[in-house]
């Protein structure tokens, strides 16, 4: 195991009804900025829970944040901020409206062009307004961490950025939100939280012990809840294992003192910035190929995950890793998440356009050993076709 530091300030209350601990949360004399994205936290009352528990506290509002939140409705939201004096924000939905919250924090009194945040990934950021979440959908692990990803609609660049300027001061996860929401959203925060995951964990052996049994137990548990999330939406258990699973994804946990690799993730930006698929089902068209063009590198990780995950023991060892594979296809199948770039009616076309974009933004050596080249990144996106 590789040498490490950990460090997450990020309060968590967890529970039904919990909501009303904003009124100890949050300071009494703050100017406070609620920022969501659509309607539906209006429609399901979320929205008239947070103003009843702050109170007579100074508060706006500002919706519209998209589920790829993008650069150009943030900046909207930073200049209304210094218009009006506004000192505390407050993200009310999902993991698009926290990282844009989280942008917003960095930018409202960064110098300069803010795009620049997004172009040196975070590492120019020297302060951020506070914040805490309320979070809605089980997905990202936005709510306890410092990482963010916002697309700039008029160039198609989707970049990512991280600072711990920008972790939330606390996140208010009450699994009781979720029963509403559509079961395309809760499949793609099942299949988002499951990549996190993999990404940390699915390289190569570094005695881990801790790390890999830690996200093994949390793969299993997707594995276990993901059809019963979507089948019985109000089953209180499913959906507070679901939520609590997706914050751990990325909490900084898993991904202590082993490899990342992350270019499932990068890959799959490049989809949705030029296609506008949803985050997960970019995800769930890039992983199963990018794992079967690394079978040789991620060779012993792939045996122990199909093993410990799967219960594949038999058969050759490229026999294992070819149905550990397909096991990973077909549950994001179950999950009603389409797996091919065909599929969504794109082909070979669509892979010139996502290497040409993969090359402009230097993603040009991927992977936790760097290897995944735009050569590489093609023949993965032509497995995935």
């Amino acid at each position: 195991m590789q040498n490490f530091e950990f460090h997450n300030p990020t309060k968590i209350i967890f529970g039904n009804e919990t909501i009303g601990r904003l009124a100890e949360l949050v300071p009494s004399d703050a100017r406070v900025l609620i920022l969501y994205g659509g309607n539906s936290a209006r429609k399901n009352g979320t929205l008239d829970e947070v103003r009843s528990a702050l109170g007579s506290r100074f508060m706006q509002e500002f919706g519209g944040i998209e589920p790829n939140p993008s650069y150009e409705t943030l900046m909207q939201a930073v200049e209304y901020i210094r218009t009006e004096k506004l000192d505390y924000l407050l993200a009310v939905g999902g993991g698009s409206v926290i990282d844009g919250t989280k942008f917003v924090a960095a930018a409202v009194n960064f110098s300069g062009d803010a795009w620049n945040i997004l172009l040196n990934h975070g590492r120019n950021i020297d302060s951020a307004l506070p914040f805490g979440t309320v979070l809605t959908l089980p997905a990202t692990g936005s709510e306890m961490n410092c990482g963010s990803v916002v697309t700039r609609r008029e160039t198609h660049t989707k970049l990512a950025f991280m600072n711990t300027h920008v972790f939330p001061q606390f996140s208010i996860l009450d699994p009781a939100k979720t029963y509403t929401l559509p079961t395309r959203q809760i499949a793609n925060g099942v299949i988002d939280a499951f990549v996190h995951i993999t990404e940390q964990y699915l390289t190569y052996p570094v005695g881990g012990m801790v790390q890999d049994r830690f996200a093994e137990g949390l793969l299993q548990t997707l594995v276990e809840i993901g059809p019963k999330a979507l089948a019985t939406p109000e089953d209180a258990d499913a959906r507070a294992n679901l939520m609590w699973t997706a914050t751990l994804a990325l909490n900084g946990l898993i991904g202590a003192g082993v490899p990342h690799d992350w270019a499932t993730h990068m890959i799959g930006h490049e989809l949705t910035a030029a296609y506008n698929i949803d985050h997960a089902r970019t995800l769930a068209i890039v992983l199963p190929a990018l794992l079967h063009e690394q079978r040789n590198q991620k060779h012993d990780k792939l045996l122990q995950y199909g093993q410990r995950v799967w219960g594949i023991n038999s058969g050759s060892e490229d026999a294992r890793i070819t149905a550990t594979i397909e096991a990973t296809r077909d549950f994001f199948e179950r999950m009603g998440t389409p797996t091919r770039l065909s599929d969504y009616d794109l082909g070979n076309e669509a892979i010139d356009l996502v290497i040409k974009q993969l090359e402009a933004h230097g993603m040009t050596q991927l992977g936790e050993h760097g290897d995944v080249t735009p050569e590489v990144s093609r023949r993965i996106l032509t497995t995935a076709i």
